[in-house]
């Protein structure tokens, strides 16, 4: 008989041996620890958890506001409304405040970035009313100061301050990757990562790298375990602008993304198979 010659015993070892091999590969892809606060059991009716003090973020240099005089003639205060109208488009610029101010890789998110840029010395300068100390305060605290100054020129002003750019950088194992303007000061890490279109299945939930400016040319990194409930107690639960949260790709994505080595190891297990059942079939 040929040793080329197999019975169905023969493919049968052949074919058990082939799914085998593949069975091995796919199983270190298989996604682990991909359920959020899995603390909590799926049984628990009711379970209270401390969570974080909010704290108002506070206005730095090259932040960016948008200020808005209401009064009851419109057209006093369109002047200096007329300011907050320009926008920036993703990867352009903006002239804010008089000054071009470059937006590199902004996300599709629709809101308009416009306003007034908060110069190195912590001013913003505004039409009429003129420069504002802003840094360190908080958008409340600045809305006053604005109320006091605009009162001299206006009758029963109405006035709102709000972060016009209010980014968080979303990176690694999510869906849309990219920076995003919230539209609000009040903004968790889930905010951040909803908004990015949430972990994909590769991301790894119990290492959340979130990257904080600390000042003075330092930066703060922070870990979180987004399997664990205890997330929403953590001092850094709510982020502050400019924000970098970065997802770490789990060990099934890093095994993956070298798909040729993937493929050249179960060619080369195959064809072991194969020898092995052609050695078994060669009498001596």
């Amino acid at each position: 008989m040929s040793i080329f010659t197999y019975g169905t015993k023969d493919w049968k070892l052949i074919i058990a041996s082939i799914f085998l091999i593949s069975i091995i590969i796919s199983s270190c892809s298989t996604p682990k620890n991909i359920t959020y606060f899995n603390d909590v059991s799926d049984t628990v009716q009711k379970r209270l958890v401390d969570q974080a003090t909010y704290t108002t973020p506070a206005i730095q240099p090259d932040d960016i506001l948008q200020v808005t005089i209401q009064t009851m003639d419109p057209s006093s205060t369109s002047m200096l409304n007329q300011q907050n109208i320009s926008s920036w488009p993703a990867g352009g610029t903006t002239n804010a405040g008089n000054s071009s101010v470059p937006v590199p890789g902004l996300s599709t998110n629709p809101a308009n970035v416009s306003g007034y840029v908060v110069d190195k010395n912590g001013f913003v300068v505004l039409p009429l009313i003129g420069k504002v100390q802003v840094a360190g305060m908080t958008t409340d605290k600045v809305r006053d100061e604005i109320t006091a100054k605009a009162t001299e020129f206006y009758k029963d002003p109405i006035v709102s301050v709000r972060f016009a750019n209010f980014k968080v950088t979303v990176l690694g194992e999510v869906t849309r990757p990219s920076t995003y303007i919230m539209p609000n000061e009040k903004v968790t890490l889930l905010d951040a990562i909803s908004m990015a279109g949430d972990l994909t299945i590769f991301g790894k939930r119990e290492n959340v790298l979130l990257i904080r400016d600390a000042g003075a040319n330092k930066k703060e990194f922070v870990r979180f375990n987004l399997n664990d409930s205890k997330i929403f107690s953590s001092p850094y639960f709510y982020l502050h602008q400019g924000d970098v949260v970065y997802i770490e790709p789990n060990k099934s994505k890093v095994s993956s993304t070298d798909m040729a080595q993937t493929r050249r190891i179960s060619i080369y297990a195959s064809v072991l198979s194969v020898l092995i059942v052609i050695a078994t079939r060669i009498k001596f």
